[in-house]
């Protein structure tokens, strides 16, 4: 069961201030915080071992606060947060940091900034890009293991599916791109993303990038390359899953999006591509692409290879 643990008024001397002059001295801090956490494992047991001890949260509170100097409560904020959801088996955080003496003339209480924070909400931050949305919705379905992104472009998703502890396999034709991701990969600590740079639509028979059988989770989104769906299909674990998404025709209709109507999906095309899949989740319509403030026309579409002695066209 979910508890909320709570720190009042944690008060320290810290060096925060948006000009040289207030950094220089340290003064009075406090924070407070509501962590939300299990508490099942503590109260039956009564070890603190199965707790989030909240001694150990304050001194690591004070010993970042107090020891960072930082322009704003913000970044600070910020840096506690990452902090509470690497160290402590926390699911959700509400910090509130405040200045309790602040340099302005005619506050008489105190000033700061409150955040309120889940874990995934903050993994998802520290990607950088913001992933797709269907993605996030879907990741319940994902069996944890080893994931391939199709066209992967920017890296949005791969970079969200590593930093949710998948064996991330990303491949694009843009050099320049599959650079950067890799860069980036590094920066974050992302060991378990790997990049290759492969021409997709090259005039072939052998596709040696799509080995049979080898991945839990295969994604595709709003890219499309009807040649490439039997070894899509075909590199996919027994009950592994393909999560895809990308433009219908109502969208080149409307938009003129993509430049060529080739690009986009027949209606209830995408299910024929796919028809020796077990359909999990299936929408065609408007919905939010992550291109920009417009809603755009997609497919939208979650479906399992066949497993160990199941039929591949069995209901949903």
């Amino acid at each position: 069961m979910a508890g909320t643990i709570i720190i009042e008024r944690l008060e320290f001397q810290g060096r925060c201030g948006v000009t040289p002059e207030e950094r220089r001295r340290p003064q009075p801090l406090a924070v407070d915080l509501e962590l939300e956490c299990q508490t099942d494992p503590a109260a039956a047991s009564d070890d603190i071992r199965q707790a989030v001890d909240y001694a150990q949260v304050a001194d690591r509170i004070v010993e970042i606060a107090a020891t960072q100097d930082c322009a704003l409560l913000e970044t600070l904020s910020e840096r506690l947060l990452t902090m509470l959801f690497a160290e402590f088996p926390v699911e959700r955080a509400k910090i509130w940091v405040r200045k309790l003496a602040p340099p302005l003339e005619h506050v008489t209480g105190s000033v700061g900034v409150q955040l309120v924070r889940s874990r995934l909400a903050h993994r998802i931050q520290d990607v950088g890009p913001t992933p797709s949305r269907f993605l996030t919705q879907q990741l319940h379905r994902l069996p944890k293991g080893k994931a391939l992104d199709v066209a992967a472009g920017s890296g949005r998703n791969s970079l969200f599916l590593a930093s949710q502890g998948f064996q991330v396999d990303a491949m694009d034709r843009d050099e320049q791109a599959m650079a950067q991701l890799a860069t980036t990969a590094k920066q974050r600590g992302l060991t378990n993303l790997t990049v290759r740079t492969v021409d997709l639509e090259r005039t072939t028979d052998e596709r040696p990038e799509f080995p049979a059988q080898t991945y839990d989770v295969i994604l595709v989104f709003f890219y499309l390359h009807r040649a490439l769906f039997p070894a899509l299909l075909e590199s996919l674990k027994p009950n592994g899953i393909l999560i895809y998404e990308t433009f219908t025709i109502d969208n080149y209709l409307r938009h003129r999006h993509p430049r060529r109507w080739e690009f986009c999906l027949a209606h209830n095309e995408l299910l024929r591509l796919t028809s020796n899949l077990r359909l999990l989740s299936y929408d065609e319509g408007e919905h939010d692409g992550g291109h920009g403030p417009d809603a755009v026309y997609t497919a939208q579409l979650v479906a399992q290879q066949a497993g160990p002695g199941s039929l591949p066209h069995e209901p949903a």
